[in-house]
């Protein structure tokens, strides 16, 4: 279960992702309006030269201009950084209800077939708007209807027309608006309904990171406390290995001296592995971490383990083409060193590291001529407990890497190469490693 902070966290994320679908869906209506105010010209032009039917075209397009002059406002007012509300919204359904209503005064008024129009704007608050607003959206667009039953301008009929041809005008012109009502109404709502597709693959998306970070708070608490725990027995074994070397019976025995003296580097090892658990725990990473050169960070990272583990055949390849002063983050040391681990249980016999400046990006690779990645393992990489090595508790080291790299800003990628083994790409930028960042 989320804790409370994973939750609020959540919630305070949530907020972008709701402007970004209200800015999303603004900009949907600007497309609908491109889509509405070209089907608007068709029709005035067939009414007019295909039926005979005169209209103020002069008019009309005075209110065409208007539609068109908002909708380049709507789209300089996208350009601005503040969030797009439900109000702004409101008042843009509001303008298109006003511009729909303008052209249907100019045109028979509550006779005119589009009135089934007004539905659109009813439909598409209903989507879009809050509760409060899509009533509101009801009466704008109810008085408006209303107002039309009270004053229009009558449409001039061609000569020679009786009731039977006016209903049949009637009846072309309801069919026309209800296939022009149909095919907007569905091509805004498809678009919307991505837009809130997106929105929901995204908040999963936080769902699973909160959910992530919640275990490794969890694994964190857990290995701070093995650690200041283990501190009192490594510090005794210490001082036993001590007194024993100095025992004059053991020390002149030359095989047990020397298994004494691997005793106490095992123990000063474990020493400094709690030590430094104990310090990421608390996130020093001001005080704990030093000022290096990108080069000899990469250097001493892969120098140190290789002196730990030692491998048959491992190789560094600097393609740095420069040396930039860093932070020297123990915790990217440490996922780089267990991305090492990987590849040489994978395959012992090769191990290479290459490490290069892309744009302004670091790109380390790590490659071996292992077995490669199964198909489940690539698309599960990064999950907690997904490993090719079958043991409990396995698929831990790299969901860690993963979430140290995500931290930083960076992206952890992997492959099977083409003339087999594989290869794990990590890209970090720059920035993340500057002296002053993320202190």
């Amino acid at each position: 279960m989320a804790s409370r902070a994973d939750a609020a966290l959540l919630t305070a994320d949530q907020a972008p992702l709701a402007a970004a679908a209200a800015r999303k869906n603004l900009l949907q209506l600007v497309h609908l309006r491109w889509i509405a105010a070209a089907g608007q010209v068709a029709t005035i032009a067939v009414v007019e030269w295909g039926l005979n039917v005169r209209l103020p075209l002069l008019a009309m397009g005075i209110v065409l201009t208007t539609l068109l002059a908002g909708n380049l406002l709507t789209l300089a007012r996208l350009r601005w950084a503040s969030p797009v509300t439900n109000g702004e919204l409101f008042l843009a359904l509001t303008f298109d209800a006003l511009i729909l209503t303008a052209l249907l005064y100019l045109s028979g008024g509550a006779t005119n077939p589009f009135t089934l129009l007004y539905l659109q704007q009813v439909i598409l608050g209903a989507v879009l708007l809050e509760a409060w607003a899509v009533w509101a959206m009801i009466g704008v667009t109810f008085l408006c209807f209303m107002g039309l039953t009270e004053g229009y301008r009558p449409l001039q009929l061609p000569p020679g027309g009786g009731p039977h041809h006016l209903f049949a005008l009637y009846i072309q012109g309801a069919l026309v608006g209800f296939a022009l009502n149909a095919m907007l109404l569905a091509t805004f709502i498809s678009r919307i309904n991505a837009n809130l597709r997106d929105q929901n693959d995204r908040l999963a998306a936080l769902r699973q990171r909160a959910a992530e970070e919640d275990h490794i708070v969890r694994m964190g608490l857990l290995a701070s406390g093995a650690a200041h725990e283990l501190g009192t027995p490594l510090a005794t074994l210490d001082v036993i290995l001590g007194d024993w070397r100095r025992m004059p019976k053991l020390s002149r025995d030359p095989e047990l001296a020397q298994e004494i003296e691997d005793m106490r580097a095992e123990v000063a090892r474990c020493k400094a592995i709690v030590t430094g658990v104990l310090v990421s725990a608390g996130e020093a990473r001001g005080e704990a971490a030093g000022v290096s050169g990108l080069k000899a960070y990469l250097h001493d990272l892969f120098e140190e383990w290789m002196a730990r583990r030692s491998p048959p055949h491992a190789v560094f390849h600097d393609e740095l083409r420069a040396n930039p002063d860093i932070v020297a983050d123990s915790a990217l040391k440490q996922a780089l060193s267990n991305l090492l681990d990987n590849a040489m249980e994978a395959s012992p016999e090769a191990v290479r590291m290459r490490a290069r400046l892309e744009d302004d990006e670091l790109v380390v690779r790590i490659e071996d001529d292992g077995a490669g990645f199964t198909p489940q393992m690539l698309v599960d990489l990064g999950k907690p407990y997904h490993s090719t090595k079958g043991r409990l508790g396995g698929g831990l080291g790299l969901f860690l890497v993963v979430n140290v790299v995500r931290k930083l800003g960076g992206r952890l990628e992997a492959r099977n190469r083409e003339g087999g083994g594989a290869e794990v790409k990590v890209s970090l930028p720059l920035g993340a490693l500057a002296i002053g960042a993320r202190t």
